[in-house]
């Protein structure tokens, strides 16, 4: 295990984060774990009210990955019976009560996406379902519960107050969201819980359970809201500003690179592993422009990919974007170059045939360039003299660095 007072570890621990609380728990619990020679359990509580995930939902779990890779242990655990109240949070009204077997359906989607980020061995990660102590709660427990809170507390929550001055619904069994939740932390006997800003109330709550049950409060941290591809409004499905993590890379990649320049540097912190030291510099070179904008944000696509889908597919999302996206901008400064029918011989394009006509090439000039690389289409080199004319039309085919060696392939 790692050294758990590094004040580096404790720095790159907190990227992203809003709130540490209470202030200096975060090194305290570190301090904990070194005595005890023990990892950390850290809490990550979901409810599975959507079967897919976008990047915004990754933000907890890359903490939580981060954590793991510390050497502590990760505690996922899927809101199979929270998810049948609804958490209020942030809500204007009550969530629509679903059906359990919809909630099922969704658990399973969310942990094998879950595992993209996650590390998935044993030791590390602890996948639990919280009906398996909340179904098994009597009623003088859930009495007790309700006993360690008041109505007031409850109505301090930002959301419920606003509803209650609106005179608008606010039903006894969303009331009883935070303490279902916070009973999780007494359940795993959480070290650290972690949640979006929008949790810190129900957060709060778990310290209170698992004090009043006996147990060391938890930390928590709260983790910033992740821009939407818009760079304004946070990411969700609902205005469609988002990147599914089951996206194909070649989508992927082409919508990180549409944000904005200016929300480059929260996509680093919340999505990426960098030390804090290394986003500090990252930062100050795009601010004193030594690194270009495109180039980081190429950078940031190739390195959100390779953590969910590996290396071959970031570079096959960066390769897609050049070819379809770079060249489509040089599209109208290049000619067409157009095949003839006796081009074609037995469903075959001689390559050195059409190079001399299009490029005034020697045939023996063109193929000594097929066979060093030096021809390509779309980006990619070509490797063979003679290709089908279904693979050469509407691409744009490159035979030298001459600007007059390059062109769109079209029919006669």
């Amino acid at each position: 295990m790692r050294d758990m007072t590094d004040q580096r570890l404790i720095d790159d621990l907190c990227v992203g984060a809003v709130e540490v609380l209470p202030e200096g728990a975060l090194g305290q619990k570190l301090g904990v774990a070194e005595r005890e020679r023990r990892p950390l359990r850290i809490k990550l509580g979901v409810d599975p009210t959507a079967p897919d995930l976008h990047l915004g939902h990754t933000v907890v779990l890359n903490k939580l990955r981060q954590f793991q890779d510390a050497g502590h242990k990760a505690v996922l655990i899927i809101g199979d019976y929270t998810a049948r109240i609804g958490d209020p949070s942030g809500r204007s009204k009550a969530r629509p009560r679903l059906d359990p077997a919809v909630i099922d359906a969704n658990a399973r989607t969310y942990q094998d996406q879950a595992f993209l980020i996650l590390d998935d061995d044993p030791a590390k990660l602890e996948v639990r379902y919280n009906g398996e102590w909340l179904s098994a709660l009597t009623m003088e427990q859930v009495f007790e519960l309700m006993s360690t809170t008041t109505v007031a507390r409850i109505l301090e929550r930002d959301d419920f107050a606003k509803r209650w001055q609106a005179h608008q619904p606010i039903s006894m069994l969303e009331m009883m969201y935070p303490l279902a939740q916070g009973y999780d932390s007494v359940a795993i006997q959480a070290d650290i819980e972690l949640g979006g800003t929008d949790q810190k109330f129900n957060l709060f709550v778990g310290r209170d359970l698992q004090e009043h049950f006996g147990q060391p409060s938890q930390a928590i941290m709260t983790l910033d809201i992740l821009p939407g591809t818009d760079g304004v409004e946070r990411m969700s499905k609902s205005t469609g500003n988002y990147i599914g993590v089951t996206e194909d890379p070649r989508d992927m990649y082409g919508k990180v690179m549409s944000i904005p320049d200016e929300t480059m540097m929260a996509y680093f912190r919340l999505l990426t592993a960098h030390h804090a030291d290394e986003l500090t510099r990252i930062e100050a070179d795009l601010e004193a422009g030594t690194v270009s904008p495109r180039d980081l944000k190429a950078r940031l696509a190739r390195e959100i990919i390779a953590r969910l889908h590996g290396a071959d597919a970031a570079a096959a999302g960066e390769a897609h974007f050049e070819r379809v996206f770079r060249h489509r901008q040089t599209a109208d400064d290049l000619p067409e170059l157009h095949l003839e029918p006796d081009d074609e011989a037995d469903g075959l394009v001689y390559l050195p045939k059409v190079l001399e006509r299009w490029f005034g090439l020697t045939r023996s000039e063109a193929r000594r360039r097929i066979e060093q690389g030096a021809v390509s289409l779309d980006g990619e080199p070509v490797t063979s003299l003679a290709l089908p004319a279904d693979q050469l039309l509407g691409r744009h085919i490159k035979a030298g660095k001459s600007a007059k060696a390059q062109g769109h392939v079209r029919p006669s």
